[in-house]
């Protein structure tokens, strides 16, 4: 028999679990595939922590996903940052699920095949499985991976539907052996690793999110003590926003608290509140948020670890690719690659709008540590300033869209040189003033953080560029912090001319919040600064602001500097300039009491700024001559002047004014008995108050209902 190959047969003997195998040489070999009695339905996953709250949303689309039948077999990735639960979820829809799968629960503990250099041994998984679930011995494994598949593929197609438990698995490679043959298996793999490339295979992706407010709350009663958290509740709540939600953070102070009977759940949050010290106080035993991302950190290629650093430098919290790339210093290309990878690596948060992340919390004060640990201070420094530069130019073509050609200190043919513009044909203005909404707190950062670093003209420059969103959605806070940041950098640079445009418009948010002191300094060091100037049209616009401040001090006074305005203006052939001091007088002037005058003067006005296409500021003209209208008794024509003005100033966003429009329109219908206009006026001026969070919402919503 020496020419017999080296396997001729292999038959099954009947009754048996051996096969006989015949060798080169003639040899029979008994070959048992199991090597003991037909071993028990596995049931392998480790039960649930005690500590599971909620996902219940979660629970349900596994439970809807995995429905038992005789199909292919299903794949469920349930993926997220490490220490989010995971495997929690994927144990408790386990437990609650007994007798779903009559050939039992397999389980792979991934992370215990993974050896120092993280390469892991999916052979021996493989041989695991066979010994502890299908009983195979240790003298009967076979030696190759190819092998041990197949022989795991014999074993899970024969107790019928079966279901695999794959935890903390990095790779798709590593799924794919374990895959049952059996009609109606399933296989819910957890991973730090979005492990899209599974797609392809049929499977579904799961990403968890952080625990919400309710159930973080929940999750640290069941640590240190459900008395503890209703005696401090508001505490408990800012704990859980401090840990982003995250159960691996949540449960570190929990248990804090829980060893520490006589430390308080506001006292924690306090510490906590203090970033610096944020990550080493969510460190316990062997529980650490810190280790927990950096064993994440340590899979991602060297190119993608020096992004995840350096995004914890940007100022504000969302970024896109091109603010990536400026920050890493690469092509956006790059950038979109590296964002990939960390995203894979579920490092990233998906943010409000298309292709834009932000860093969870937690993630961002990690990533700063490694930043400062080994990122020299000036590639730091560097870095930031890139990234500022680019916020400089996308808000100076915003501003540029939305005010066309107003009066600027900042040089837009030298800023906006060589860069392409975002906001070009119909639609340019109002995309710009959605995106400058959309990024007004990471703008605002930008100024904060370019003034910090003594980049004082790009934070002047910016600040001057807000300006534009800040006229038509009024975010007074935001204004007054980047008005005066921005003034302070230009005084400190000697822009002078920039310190006086910056200082005349922040006067306005001020008077608006009643700052009447700080708006009066603001708008006298501006008149200051623009009576050495040498700019014709800055020392047109200063007066027009002083006049706005004494409008409400003294109206004689403001007519006066109006007066400067416009004459300045025609003289510097600023045609837009004069028809605003036309504006504002023929406001002070109805306010006097001089009604006629003050039509004549607005007709102007508006006529002018009409003819300019300015429709904010003419919206703004058409609702004062209205008023005057009103004044003179000419009710029709100030109905018709004050819904053309709401009109104009929907068109152009500027819903502060429009909402004012509104109420004066409001309340002339009501002079006119007309309830159906004035229950339309009232209902879109609540609709504006509610959207920007207004104290105004809750009275404008009583005068709604009571005319229902």
């Amino acid at each position: 028999m020496k020419d017999v190959p080296s396997v001729q047969s292999c038959n099954h003997v009947e009754g048996s679990t051996a096969e006989i195998i015949v060798q080169a040489g003639g040899d029979v070999v008994l070959y048992d595939q199991r090597g003991t009695a037909e071993p028990p339905t596995p049931h392998e996953v480790p039960g649930c922590t005690p500590l599971f709250v909620n996902r219940d949303g979660e629970l349900l689309d596994l439970g809807e996903w995995l429905v038992p039948g005789s199909g292919p077999t299903r794949i469920i990735v349930v993926s997220g940052l490490k220490g989010i639960g995971t495997s929690s979820v994927v144990r408790r829809w386990v437990e609650l699920q007994p007798g779903r799968y009559p050939g039992g629960e397999v389980y792979v503990d991934f992370a215990a095949l993974r050896g120092p250099s993280g390469a892991c041994d999916v052979s021996e998984g493989l041989a695991q499985c066979l010994r502890t679930a299908f009983g195979v011995t240790k003298d009967f494994l076979p030696a190759t991976l190819a092998e041990r598949t197949n022989l795991y593929r014999t074993h899970a197609a024969r107790g019928g539907p079966l279901l695999v438990v794959l935890d903390d698995v990095t790779q798709p490679a590593q799924i794919r052996p374990f895959i049952p043959a059996a009609p109606g298996s399933a296989v819910l793999v957890t991973s730090s690793r979005r492990l899209d490339e599974l797609v392809g295979d049929g499977a579904r992706l799961m990403p968890l999110k952080p625990l919400d407010a309710a159930s973080g709350v929940l999750l640290l009663a069941k640590v240190c003590g459900e008395d503890r958290v209703a005696a401090e509740r508001e505490a408990a709540e800012r704990l859980v926003e401090l840990c982003g939600g995250l159960p691996i953070a949540l449960t570190i102070a929990g248990t804090r608290l829980a060893r520490r009977r006589r430390l308080g759940l506001a006292a924690l949050a306090d510490e906590l509140a203090q970033e610096d010290g944020r990550l080493a106080a969510l460190t316990g035993g062997e529980r650490s948020v810190s280790a927990a991302v950096s064993l994440t950190c340590s899979d991602l290629p060297a190119e993608a670890l020096r992004l995840y650093r350096r995004l914890a430098l940007l100022p504000g919290r969302g970024f896109d690719a091109e603010t990536a790339a400026a920050l890493n210093g690469c092509s956006v290309a790059t950038a979109e690659a590296l964002l990939e990878e960390l995203d894979d690596a579920s490092l990233l948060e998906d943010a409000v709008g298309d292709f834009r992340y932000t860093l969870h919390d937690l993630v961002r004060l990690h990533a700063r540590s490694l930043a400062e640990q080994d990122e020299p201070e000036e590639e730091r420094h560097a870095a930031v300033r890139r990234v500022i530069d680019l916020h400089v130019v996308r808000a100076a073509f915003a501003d540029r869209a939305i005010m066309g050609k107003r009066l600027r200190i900042t040089d837009h043919d030298i800023v906006l040189a060589g860069h392409e513009d975002p906001f070009t044909g119909p639609g340019a203005r109002d995309a710009a003033l959605t995106w400058l909404e959309a990024e007004r707190a990471d703008l605002l950062a930008a100024v904060r953080v370019a003034h910090a670093r003594g980049l004082d003209q790009q934070a002047w420059q910016l600040a001057e560029s807000l300006t534009a969103l800040y006229f038509h959605h009024r975010h007074l806070a935001d204004w007054i912090e980047s008005g005066t940041l921005g003034a302070d950098s230009a005084a400190r640079l000697g822009a002078r001319d920039a310190e006086a445009r910056l200082r005349s418009l922040v006067s306005r948010p001020l008077m608006d919040v009643g700052d009447a002191d700080r708006a009066r300094e603001q708008i006298e060091k501006a008149v200051e600064l623009a009576e050495e100037s040498t700019h014709p049209v800055l020392r047109a616009s200063v007066p027009e602001f002083a006049g706005r401040y004494w409008d409400h001090v003294d109206q004689a006074r403001a007519l006066g500097w109006y007066e400067l305005s416009l004459q300045r203006n025609i003289e510097a052939d600023e045609p837009r300039g004069a028809a605003l001091a036309r504006l504002f007088m023929g406001s002070t002037l109805l306010a006097s009491g001089e009604h006629e005058r003050a039509v004549a003067t607005l007709q102007e006005a508006y006529g002018q700024l009409d003819g300019l296409g300015d429709a904010r500021m003419a919206g703004r003209a058409l609702a004062a001559l209205g008023h005057a209208y009103d004044s003179l008794g000419r009710e029709d024509e100030a109905v018709r002047a004050l819904e053309r003005a709401a009109d104009m100033l929907n068109a152009t966003q500027a819903v502060y004014y429009e909402a004012q429009v509104r109420e004066e329109s409001a309340d002339m219908a009501r002079r006119r008995a007309d309830r159906a206009a004035e229950r339309r006026h009232v209902a879109r001026a609540l609709e504006i108050h509610e959207a920007g969070g207004s104290r105004r919402a809750g009275e404008l919503r009583k005068r709604l209902d009571g005319l229902a």
